[in-house]
């Protein structure tokens, strides 16, 4: 579970529920690298997004601005390159409209698709402005 999406600066915690996969699950981390030495540190945005159920107001925003968009791709008929299930989208524009779009907007193009057209990464947050997101279907 990824907590950036939510306005954390870093971290990430796992849900085992298969208490077979849990076990030395732990010792297999540290001894990789993959624990930070002061984790606590990183583990107070947890308890801090958790309560009063912060993580999931700010991540239904994420996710209404990302159906915003979608949306507004597919009421301009452009394509989806995969549903709509988390907060990015993967569509595919033509060079043309990724670079007038890009002129206002930071986003990453995901590779090309076909000769004059490429397949851009779209990722909305906690903090993307709905203002924004009507913004960018506008310039659709």
């Amino acid at each position: 579970m990824g907590v950036t999406k939510n306005g954390a600066l870093i971290g990430e915690a796992i849900i085992i529920n298969n208490q077979a996969l849990a076990e030395g699950f732990a010792f297999h981390v540290q001894q990789r690298g993959g624990m930070l030495s002061r984790g606590r540190l990183p583990g107070i945005q947890f308890v801090a997004l958790f309560k009063d159920n912060l993580y999931f107001e700010l991540a239904a925003h994420a996710n209404k601005m990302v159906m915003k968009l979608s949306e507004g791709l597919l009421a301009h008929g452009l394509q989806l390159e995969t549903d709509t299930a988390t907060n990015q989208i993967f569509t595919a524009l033509p060079d043309a409209l990724i670079a007038r779009l890009q002129e206002k907007f930071d986003f990453y193009v995901w590779c090309r698709k076909t000769a004059d057209s490429s397949v851009a990464r779209l990722v909305t947050s906690w903090a993307t402005p709905e203002e924004k997101a009507d913004e960018f279907v506008m310039l659709l």
